[in-house]
């Protein structure tokens, strides 16, 4: 038997490469410049024969030589450019180390609760301290909700919170707003920057380094929020943290298709596909489940330090601990780095239009648009339902404040219970992105619809938790599933231009989602409504926007020489299928 060659390391891979690529150039441009010397070159030698021995001969020989070696040149910076904008050709990525797993889940558990918990609650009860202190707040002396009479202190915050006490240019906003504006300024100033990124992501070999920056960044301005007690200086704090956190959560992202394209590299048609969904699933729903982890306790430390006489102080001591927690994340970057696997670094570095038109490769698949509406639309509907619920739960049905951080705490920890046990449901009914994604909004389209038809009933503590119970599966499921839709429509090699817009949309749409819920406060069956719009628009984008997991897969090039959809789009369908088919189809092999 002859032994098979050992698979080659990365570098080596692609100092190969790189040198195969070079000599074709080389020699597709000496071929092309022989051909376009004509056969009597030499016809200036013999002229200049006659009257100098044939002097001019090897002159003109010299000549046409230098000027072929300049062609010679040209044509290899251009095969070079070139290669820059369109690879030939993709590095097959190795399965992920343990190392860099829990690195990976590390991350999530750092930094999930910034988009979650810290910019629509910690900063805007922050602002609050700051442009309204409750030394100079003067509460109502009875405040009734629904026929039940609110302690005073418990509502001081609320009232607060909602009250629009910053005044710009004429005009006022309260601190919910002000956030929230600050939120939106932050994503109109990070967007040019990720056209830069996306190319970095893809084309660059030290993607780790990004990922430092961003976090390092971003943790530091959380230190700073107590130094300066002005409303004004909030305003970069928040757009800082917000644009950190969005080219983070990119690199992020991408590390997750990179790790799942290793999972998956030894197999092909049906079996990539069942190996790849059991895979990503697994992979990106624990890592929602320990994100909320993090989440949970950043919640728990916020209640308790706003039991302190002086809150300012304490909520600026959960900031810090916030960055300390955020900047812990950066392990991920040193624990693993995977470099580009589409081409090699060149020496020639695009313009800034080149780089802005690779940002925008994904409009060409169809498949990762309609994905990407769907993440936006599930990111706005669940943080519309988290701001408007907290809201309605303190204003509206004036809970007392442990139970709202039982709520939090079982919002953000249930999910630990039950995406882990979805994960096995979902092998078992062959599941895909797009079904379990359908699940999601259906749950919160369930929750939106009640919020919005009891909007003028009385809610007990108990309704509350149930509903925060089931709309945590909800955002659990759709934060999951979402990048696992795009991932899969992004092609090899790509994945950080996909991830990029991912983290970018899914930003756009928490944000709007928050402003919508905290526009109006005291009128929680408008936020419900919005959200049950957004829910019902994501349910009709899966179902009749062509959007298909399989379908995402082959416009992306993973399933090449699989022509034959009713081959693949009927999986787990085959009669006589269980599991055991699944273990053989590599499906089980997909737990990591």
């Amino acid at each position: 038997m002859s032994e098979q060659p050992l698979p080659q390391p990365r570098s080596s891979m692609r100092e190969a490469l790189e040198k195969e690529d070079k000599e074709k150039a080389a020699a597709a441009a000496a071929t092309k410049e022989k051909a376009a010397v004509p056969k009597n070159g030499g016809g200036g030698g013999n002229g200049g024969g006659k009257n100098g021995n044939g002097g001019g001969g090897n002159n003109g020989g010299g000549g046409q030589s230098g000027e072929e070696t300049a062609r010679e040149i040209q044509v290899v910076r251009e095969a070079y450019r070139r290669e820059t904008a369109a690879p030939a050709y993709v590095i097959p990525e190795e399965p992920p180390a343990m190392v860099e797993l829990v690195g990976w889940y590390l991350y999530s558990f750092c930094s999930y609760f910034i988009t979650h918990l810290l910019l629509p609650v910690l900063f805007p009860a922050i602002v609050t301290q700051v442009a309204f202190p409750s030394s100079d707040f003067t509460p109502d002396p009875k405040y009734t909700v629904k026929g039940a009479t609110c302690s005073v202190h418990e509502m001081s915050m609320y009232q607060r919170l909602t009250r629009h006490s910053i005044v710009i240019d004429g005009s006022r906003l309260s601190p919910l707003g002000w956030s929230g504006l600050s939120w939106a300024i932050g994503i109109l100033i990070v967007a040019p920057i990720l056209t830069q990124t996306a190319h970095h992501l893809d084309r660059g070999q030290y993607q780790s380094l990004i990922l430092i920056a961003a976090t390092s960044f971003g943790s530091f301005f959380c230190l700073l929020t107590g130094f300066f007690k002005t409303v004004w200086v909030f305003l970069f704090y928040i757009l800082f943290i917000a644009g950190s956190i969005i080219v983070a959560e990119a690199v992020h992202t991408r590390n997750l298709g990179l790790m799942i394209r290793g999972l998956a590299a030894h197999d092909s048609g049906k079996h990539l596909v069942l190996r790849r969904r059991a895979a990503a699933s697994q992979l990106t729903l624990y890592s929602t489940a320990i994100g909320g982890i993090g989440a949970a306790l950043m919640a728990a430390f916020m209640y308790h330090m706003l039991r302190r006489t002086d809150q300012l102080t304490g909520l600026w001591v959960v900031s810090i601990f916030s960055g300390l927690i955020w900047f812990i994340g950066i392990c991920h970057g040193l624990f693993t780095n995977r470099p580009s696997s589409s081409s090699p670094a060149t020496p020639f570095e695009p313009n800034f239009f080149t780089k802005l038109s690779y940002s925008m490769t994904l409009v060409r698949y169809p498949q990762a648009i309609g994905s990407l509406v769907a993440v936006f639309l599930s990111s706005f509907a669940t943080m519309c339902i988290f701001t408007s619920g907290t809201l309605y739960a303190i204003g509206g049905v004036c809970i007392k404040p442990v139970l709202v951080l039982v709520l939090w705490i079982l919002y953000f920890l249930f999910p630990l219970i039950s995406l882990p046990l979805l994960h096995p449901i979902q092998i078992i009914i062959r599941a895909d992105a797009v079904r379990m994604q359908l699940l999601g909004f259906i749950i919160c389209l369930f929750v939106s619809g009640a919020g919005f038809y009891f909007k003028s009933h009385r809610w007990r503590a108990a309704h509350i938790i149930v509903i925060a119970l089931v709309q945590s599966t909800a955002n659990g499921i759709l934060y999951s599933f979402g990048r696992i839709l795009l991932l899969d429509a992004s092609p090899p090699g790509k994945e950080g231009a996909f991830a990029v817009w991912y983290a970018f949309v899914r930003c756009i749409g928490a944000m709007i989602g928050f402003a919508a819920a905290s526009a109006g406060p005291g009128r929680a069956g408008g936020s419900f409504a919005a959200a049950f719009l957004g829910s019902f628009l994501g349910i009709i984008v899966l179902i009749f926007g062509n959007v298909s997991n399989i379908g995402a897969l082959k416009a992306a090039g993973h399933l090449k020489g699989m022509d034959d959809e009713k081959r693949l789009g009927g999986l787990g369908m085959e009669k006589g299928e269980g599991m055991g088919a699944v273990a053989d189809s590599g499906e089980g092999r997909g737990r990591v």
